[in-house]
Formats: structure tokens, sequence, C-alpha cells
């Protein structure tokens, strides 16, 4: 009884999560203007969402601030990362501290604070998408934080001075030492952050330029009053988002597995 009801449970978990979006992914195919009665099969969704400009643009503007943000976030996380882990104690507690007050902050007093700061207080108009940048940059560095920490924990922390006992000097220790033993965690930290970007909606509620949508903002600007063929296009969009995660997560998951058995098959 006990497996019967593990299994119950875990197809009730995965149908709670996976069906709403398989419903969404049916209706994408369909020429449903409405979620309800299927109709026909059709690609005019898909059609629409790669042919229509506003689209196209709010998708590829969208795909551009999250990989620019989350790059200058790679670099400002693992770059704290890297001087926690190699200061004292108390230091390194105290910018751990300071890391963990953007991380548990809600987005939209993060995305108001800086649209004050930057925006009101230093005079930085939206238009030039530096308070947009600077939103997901703050919004995503200190994930990228936590997933290179745990890399330098496993790290042997002599492996640096031993480096420099041997000649090099610290920037080539970092390049071709440090960098190398912690990359796994800064490659993690990057899709997360590219993941975050792309989720965001409060932060770019309050920072973007007027004339610039986020696949957030657009979304939820759609649903109040945008065209019946906008708003079905989503439904595609929507699911192509999810088949590309899916194939990120099947990919990442293979590489992982062969990597496994070539170490055990090396050993």
């Amino acid at each position: 009884m006990k497996k019967v009801w593990k299994a119950v449970i875990i197809v009730f978990v995965l149908l709670f999560l996976y069906l709403p979006i398989l419903v969404l992914a049916v209706y994408s195919f369909t020429d449903a203007t409405q979620l309800g009665a299927i109709r026909g099969f059709s690609m005019h969704n898909y059609v629409t969402l790669f042919t229509t400009p506003e689209l196209r643009n709010m998708i590829l503007g969208t795909v551009a601030l999250a990989f620019s943000s989350a790059v200058l976030a790679s670099v400002l996380g693992t770059a704290g990362a890297i001087g926690a882990f190699y200061s004292g104690k108390k230091t390194s507690s105290a910018i751990t501290a300071m890391n963990q007050v953007p991380v548990v902050n809600a987005d939209v007093v993060t995305g108001f604070s800086i649209c004050i700061l930057l925006v009101v207080v230093l005079g930085v108009s939206k238009d030039t998408f530096i308070p947009l940048i600077v939103g997901h940059v703050t919004l995503c560095a200190p994930f990228v934080f936590l997933s290179v920490t745990p890399r330098l924990k496993q790290m042997d922390a002599s492996i640096y001075e031993a480096a420099l006992d041997l000649g090099a000097t610290p920037a080539e220790a970092l390049r071709k030492v440090v960098i190398p033993q912690i990359f796994p965690g800064i490659v993690s930290g990057f899709a997360l952050a590219v993941t975050l970007s792309l989720d965001d909606y409060f932060v770019a509620t309050y920072t973007k330029p007027a004339t610039f949508d986020t696949i957030s903002t657009y979304v939820v600007n759609a649903t109040k009053g945008a065209q019946t063929t906008i708003k079905t296009a989503l439904w595609a969009l929507s699911t192509v988002i999810f088949l590309v995660v899916i194939l990120l997560v099947v990919l990442m998951n293979l590489r992982a597995g062969s990597k496994e058995n070539s170490e055990r098959a090396g050993v």
C-alpha cells in the first residue's frame, strides 16, 4: 500500500505541475480563440508568433537582455564569491549575509528601490536601459554567488597559494587554477541568471523604458486588451519556452551521465 500511495502522490504532483502547460500546448495547435471547445488543428498561432514584428522584437529584446545581464551578473557574482572565500572569517560572513538580502527581498521592493535611486535621485533616464540592466544584474548576481560558493568550498584553498609559490602571478593563478575548478558553478549560475531575467516581471516593470517590453510584462499587458490573435500566439510562445527548457534539461542530464560514465570507465 505504501508503494501505491507513493505512486499516486507522484502522479498527482506531476499532473498538478504539467497538466496546465500541456493543455495550453494543445490549444496552441488549434484555431480556438479561447480555452473551451477544441477546434481544428492549425499552426496559425506559431505563424503569428514568428512573423509579427511586435512579438519577434519583444522576444529578441528579452533574450538579449537576459544574456547581457547574466554575463554581468556572472562576473560580479563570481568575483564576490572568490573575494568572500579568500577573505577573513568576519569579512566573509559579512559579504555572505549582505548577499542574502537581495535573495530574500521581494522583487517589487528591489525594482522600486532601483528606480528611485537611479531615476529619481541620480537622474538616469529609463530610455538608456541602464536602470533595467542594473535591476536585472542586482536580481541575478546574488544567485550566481550562491552557485559558485559551494564549488569554492569543495576546492582545496591552498592550490591558489601553491600556484603563487610555483611562480604564477595572482592573475594567472586565478585564471588557470581557480576558475577551472569553479567553472561548473559559474555555468550553473549563468544559466540561473538567464532564467531569472527571462522570468522577471516586477523589476522590469519599474525600470524598463516605456517603449520596451519583456516577455513577462508583455504577457501581463496582453491580457488586458490585446487582439485575440496576439493572445493566442502567446500560447504558442509558452509552448516554445516549455519545449526549450525540456530540451536543455535533457541535454544537461545526458552530458552529466556521459561524464559520469567516462569517469567510471577511467577508474
